[in-house]
């Protein structure tokens, strides 16, 4: 899950090396942070939200794929 989030959030950005993902336990929900250079934030969050949506959308299903909980939060 981890190397999917940043493989997606590398794929946006123009600072890839400055992609850094978190992973921590929140009861049953295993909590993604992602976060990103300054410049890129409004890179990964898109338009009123939909690339924020789409991420998180897709770890979500990566998650139910693997029968767990997950969340994406991006961090600024």
């Amino acid at each position: 899950m981890k190397d999917l989030i940043i493989y997606l959030a590398r794929a946006l950005v123009e600072q890839p090396d400055a992609v850094e993902v978190a992973e921590y336990q929140d009861g049953d929900e295993t909590v993604f942070e992602l976060k990103v250079a300054e410049d890129d934030l409004g890179k990964v969050i898109g338009k009123q939200g939909k690339t924020a949506r789409a991420l998180r959308a897709l770890v979500s299903a990566a998650a139910s794929k693997r029968n767990i909980r997950a969340a994406l939060e991006i961090l600024d």
